[in-house]
């Protein structure tokens, strides 16, 4: 079989499938937190007027919501455009630049 010619094949995810799959990890984590969470308090205050399912929904979307925002805003921190990177990586092949200290009286 012959390999996919390069106009075919795909160049990766973009920036808002990044944010996407961030705010649902982070939406995930999140609800099993405020699962936790809400089901600590359950057992230890009762559930209120509001029930105990609405106050376990209450945590778990509350939670859910605000770890997806944070998530979200990591992922599209973390995304770098293939150019900054490969620029930065060329940078970091040059020796390190050593200045003289200054400190020291230096005799001539």
């Amino acid at each position: 079989m012959p390999p996919m010619p390069p106009s075919a094949q795909r160049r990766g995810p973009s920036w808002v499938d990044k944010l996407k799959m961030g705010m649902l990890m982070g939406g995930t984590v999140g609800g099993i937190m405020g699962l936790i969470y809400g089901t600590v308090t359950v057992f230890q205050y009762g559930g209120g007027q509001a029930g105990v399912m609405r106050t376990l929904g209450k945590y778990m979307v509350g939670s859910g919501a605000t770890f997806s925002v944070f998530m979200g805003i990591g992922s599209l921190i973390r995304t770098d455009c293939p150019q900054t990177a490969s620029s930065v990586w060329a940078r970091s092949r040059y020796p390190p630049l050593i200045h003289p200290r200054r400190d020291r009286i230096q005799f001539r």
